[in-house]
């Protein structure tokens, strides 16, 4: 859950009654129970409030009951130290209902109740430190609640090694046992001593018999190593273990390659190898095991708990595939609120919720269209960047060029048709088949992005011809660029920021440049070429023809292309006059 606003809906809700307000107090329980301790806000102290306020209504009888439900989670010191604040049996009943880990309990203890730290020593099931935390406190789990604590014996404190006295002096006498504030008193003042005596104390270094340690500082932070985490449904990380856990939390693990199948699947990870970057304490490689978790009171699946091992550093160069794989998760990111978006415009126009005013479904069929639009333009930089890294290559196969071609032609005729436009296909050479090696949905694709982009720039009465040849292992197709292209440099005409015309057809949401470079990138992929020469394009894609050959690669970017015609360019070069 991206946004969660089910405490604002909780709270818009009325109170009409004593049921009402029982069901809302359970729900406000729930809710803060499950909040995070570091959690602020003004619709958390809202929250706070409304429970406070229907405390007040609410029998204790009725709230204990409530808060003795095994089905409650209640895990926010916040919310546990205001219930321990009520009635002796509300707050017995909290504090047993509780579950803090237990650096939570080392800070709540203290802000307790006298009586609240007695019921909550009878819990067997606390920490250690927490148990002598309750015992230093005065508090113990001898006694029936409510009954005064039994005489603490007093805690002994090492004696210091007397200093030597002069014999005309009498011994001193043995000083008294000290207890609670007074030993951790007396533990300053030691340590100020030995401080003055051997100079200050370096955190990390061990201290020695005389110069303890106070209890206000740990070690000198060590490498991390591991760490355990716990993630939501969506593969996002929740919990993680440690100091780092500011670093971790809110990481989309299912956003990385290799841990999207076993997330969305709820299978277990099992050594996926994992880079994470940013802070220097977390960035590099990780591996990572995991099993999935499910809600043991519903049964659904609530995400995965697992540890991640540091991998030994590996002398790794820059990727390029990093912008790519940046641009892959912000898409990610972006198609949630489009798809949403979409889904709700067209429930509205198709009136699934009821009748809608005709004004309303136009509104919504529009919004449907655009978001439509846009998750278009979003496939097409997502396969940009899946081709661009080598991780997404076009799918092999046979199909002919020409035919192709011939369809595209047909498709793109009623829109080219009324300005007195078109392309003419011609071919050199033997009439023949002019099969390359692509499945025919990309050569498809292929030829319908790049004479889609060219038809929206060609001027009234433009015809563009179009030149398909076989070369050695390759199959060309030239054509010429309409005059309003033919007249822009490389740089200008392969760049983003060249869009096209508003005009049908369209060459995408992102225009002219970007779509030529989709093109040279999906023939680069396909171990062909897409190169320019003066107001000429050649694409060309390798051959079914002959399989056991190949092409050579394209090397230069699309900006960078030969300086003489090859193949069917030479022949293009002739009608050009």
């Amino acid at each position: 859950m991206r946004y969660d606003d089910r405490l604002a809906t909780v709270l818009r809700l009325p109170v009409g009654g004593a049921a009402f307000a029982r069901i809302q107090w359970r729900k406000l329980v729930d809710l803060l129970g499950t909040a995070p301790a570091e959690a602020r806000g003004d619709i958390l102290d809202a929250a706070h409030v409304r429970l406070a306020d229907l405390a007040r209504e609410l029998p204790a009888s009725t709230r204990t009951a409530i808060l003795s439900d095994p089905g409650l989670r209640l895990r926010s010191p916040r919310l546990v130290a205001a219930l321990a604040s009520g009635e002796p049996q509300v707050a017995r009943a909290a504090l047993t209902a509780a579950q803090l880990s237990e650096e939570q309990w080392r800070d709540l203890v203290p802000a307790l109740p006298a009586s609240a730290r007695v019921q909550l020593a009878a819990r067997r099931d606390l920490p250690t430190s927490t148990r002598e935390l309750l015992g230093r406190l005065g508090a113990t789990g001898l006694h029936l609640p409510g009954e005064a604590p039994p005489p603490r014996a007093p805690e002994p404190v090492p004696a210091a090694k007397p200093a030597p006295q002069p014999t005309a002096q009498p011994a001193p006498e043995p000083a008294a046992e000290i207890t609670g504030i007074g030993a951790i008193v007396q533990r300053i003042e030691a340590f100020r001593r030995a401080r003055e005596e051997t100079g200050p104390v370096r955190l990390g270094a061990k201290a020695s018999a005389i110069a303890p340690r106070l209890p206000l500082g740990e070690d000198a932070p060590s490498p991390l190593t591991h760490f355990d985490f716990a993630t939501d449904a969506a593969g996002r990380i929740v919990w993680a273990e440690g100091r780092f856990a500011p670093m971790l939390v809110g990481m989309a693990l299912a956003s990385h390659d290799g841990l999207a199948a076993p997330i969305a699947r709820h299978q277990p990870i099992r050594a996926a190898t994992l880079t994470l970057a940013g802070a220097e304490a977390i960035a590099g490689p990780w591996r990572i095991d995991a099993a999935p978790h499910f809600d043991p009171v519903g049964g659904r699946f609530a995400g995965h708990v697992g540890r991640a091992r540091r991998l030994g550093e590996v002398a790794a160069s820059p990727s390029p595939a990093g912008e790519s794989d940046r641009l892959r998760q912000m898409l990610h990111e972006l198609r949630t609120p489009v798809n949403a978006i979409q889904g709700f415009a067209e429930i509205i126009q198709q009136q699934l919720f009821g009748h809608t005013p005709h004004e309303y479904r136009a509104l919504a069929a529009a919004i449907a269209a655009d978001a439509a639009h846009m998750l278009a333009g979003f496939e097409e930089l997502e396969r940009y960047a899946r081709l661009d890294t080598g991780a997404m290559v076009p799918t092999a196969g046979a199909s002919d060029l020409a035919v192709c071609l011939a369809a595209t032609i047909a498709q793109l005729t009623p829109h080219t048709a009324p300005r007195q436009a078109g392309f003419v296909l011609e071919h050199v050479g033997e009439k023949s088949a002019h099969m390359v090696a692509l499945a025919p949905s990309e050569t498809e694709r292929l030829c319908w992005r790049l004479l889609a982009t060219l038809a929206a720039h060609m001027a009234p009465g433009e015809v563009l011809p179009l030149f398909v040849s076989r070369e050695t292992c390759a199959e060309e197709l030239v054509l010429r660029l309409p005059g309003a292209l033919a007249a822009l440099d490389d740089e200008a005409l392969f760049h983003a920021a060249a869009s096209a015309q508003r005009a049908a057809p369209s060459a995408g949401m992102f225009g002219t440049g970007f779509a030529l470079r989709l093109v040279a990138t999906e023939a680069h992929a396909a171990t062909g070429t897409l190169r320019r020469k003066d107001e000429w394009l050649c694409l060309s894609l390798p051959s079914a023809m002959d399989s056991a050959k190949t092409t050579p690669d394209l090397t230069n970017s699309p900006a960078q292309h030969s300086a003489e015609p090859q193949g069917a360019m030479g022949a293009a070069a002739g009608p050009a006059g």
